[in-house]
């Protein structure tokens, strides 16, 4: 089973894995939050995500899902993404995250296509 590790600003992280549990009824157990926030240390925030990814992998890898790219949370998850069986996506919202906690036993790389995809699928312009 792929982990995934949300990276993110502040409690946004919280807020999407407390929606998962809302509609899943439970907290997938691969699912973990790295939180950053402005004043914490990136170096320090990076070193709590490798151990994450240590908890996370059980041989199938680790999903990083961060939000904005190019933010101190995404440059720590694109820092983590040069581990081993590690794959990152930006932009992380509520339905790629179900995407993919919906579909834990994919090969990793089809789990980054899978969000990808529900992240952008997703998206629409809703009009009267």
């Amino acid at each position: 089973m792929v982990g995934i590790l949300l990276v993110t600003h502040n409690g946004l992280g919280n807020s999407l894995a407390d929606c998962v549990r809302h509609v899943l009824g439970k907290m997938p157990d691969n699912l973990r939050v790295l939180s950053v926030l402005a004043e914490e240390d990136p170096q320090k925030k990076f070193a709590e995500g490798e151990r994450l990814i240590k908890e996370l992998d059980n041989g199938s890898g680790v999903l990083i899902l961060t939000d904005v790219f190019g933010a101190t949370p995404a440059n720590i998850g694109r820092r983590l993404c040069h581990a081993e069986r590690v794959s990152g996506v930006a932009g992380v919202n509520l339905p790629m995250l179900l995407r993919v906690v919906c579909s834990p036993n994919k090969p990793l790389q089809e789990m980054a296509d899978l969000a990808v995809e529900g992240g952008r699928e997703c998206i629409v312009h809703m009009e009267h």
